[in-house]
């Protein structure tokens, strides 16, 4: 089957987003890709799309879609891939180019190998047969959780004494919610460091409400963790990433960040409210999220090659 392959374009993201929903739609049975992450995907600053990024098209219909980046600096190297299934040829050309780009970059930063991840639905339109003759393997998964929200039970929570719970209001506090995610998340599966910069770029600040990202702090030990949430998911609200430092866990303020997140959500009229964690997180994140209500949604796996030689 011909195909025609070339380098994304930012004037491609409503293209890729329709490609990703119809994968959406078969993967776990509705869009719920939104263009502006697609957009923000397209800028990622560590992805040069005139050799990082991978369109294949079939008589002009885009049948799929890779990406690429770096955030180690080193021999790690991120990817994204979609594929519609009955392309799978083209998935497996997009590969092909992945894996040579990756060891190229992994090497232009004086590593001898490249260590690719790639984030998969546990049910993908993709092949992963063919992938593992490649030398793919599942190493992690990670469950997507949701809980249905209620403004009518869902109400905000009583802060314990010697506890106080802040909105995220300046500059300094920013900065703060950024120390705790990197010193919170520092012995977690596959944690890249990120500079304060970079971290904007991730939790994509320009279009960040932050009046939905919280601060705990204790008498005794100051800051000690923080919830980031985000509403401008199409699907559900979202909670993107929530931390406690280890010496301030088992005091519940895990659970007081959450139920606070479910009432602020429910407040603003969203009935559902989401999540991913890892399932081999070793802090009870997992655990906290199921006590609290919280349902897997669907599956996602991380597969791993480990490339020594152009493949």
């Amino acid at each position: 089957m011909p195909y025609v392959l070339r380098p994304a374009r930012l004037s491609d993201a409503p293209a890729i987003t329709e490609l990703l929903n119809q994968v959406d739609l078969i993967e776990i049975g509705r869009p719920e890709t939104d263009l502006h992450a697609v957009e923000a995907e397209l800028q990622h600053p560590e992805a040069d799309l005139s050799q990082d990024s991978w369109l294949a098209f079939h008589e002009d219909r885009l049948v799929a879609y890779a990406l690429l980046w770096d955030e180690s600096n080193g021999e790690r190297i991120d990817t994204d891939h979609y594929v519609l299934p009955d392309h799978q040829e083209a998935g497996q050309r997009l590969f092909e180019a992945m894996e040579a780009r990756a060891l190229a970059r992994a090497r232009a930063n004086g590593a001898e190998r490249a260590v690719v991840h790639l984030h998969l639905n546990s049910e993908p339109t993709l092949d992963t047969s063919l992938i593992q003759k490649r030398g793919w393997s599942v190493v992690r998964r990670y469950h997507v959780l949701r809980r249905p929200v209620d403004p009518a039970e869902d109400r905000t929570p009583r802060t314990p004494p010697g506890v106080q719970l802040r909105a995220c209001a300046d500059e300094a506090d920013r900065k703060r919610v950024h120390a705790l995610h990197q010193a919170t998340f520092a012995e977690h599966f596959d944690f890249q460091p990120r500079a304060y910069e970079q971290w904007l770029h991730d939790v994509h600040a320009d279009r960040l409400d932050w009046s939905l990202v919280w601060i705990v702090s204790t008498e005794d030990q100051g800051d000690v963790g923080f919830l980031l949430a985000r509403d401008d998911r199409e699907a559900m609200g979202w909670i993107r990433t929530i931390g406690v430092l280890p010496e301030a866990r088992a005091l519940g303020l895990g659970g007081l960040l959450l139920r606070h997140a479910f009432a602020a959500f429910a407040a603003r009229g969203r009935d559902t409210v989401g999540l991913g964690v890892d399932t081999g997180n070793t802090t009870g994140a997992p655990g906290l999220y199921a006590r609290h209500g919280m349902t897997v949604h669907y599956a996602v796996d991380t597969w791993e090659t480990v490339l020594t030689s152009p493949q």
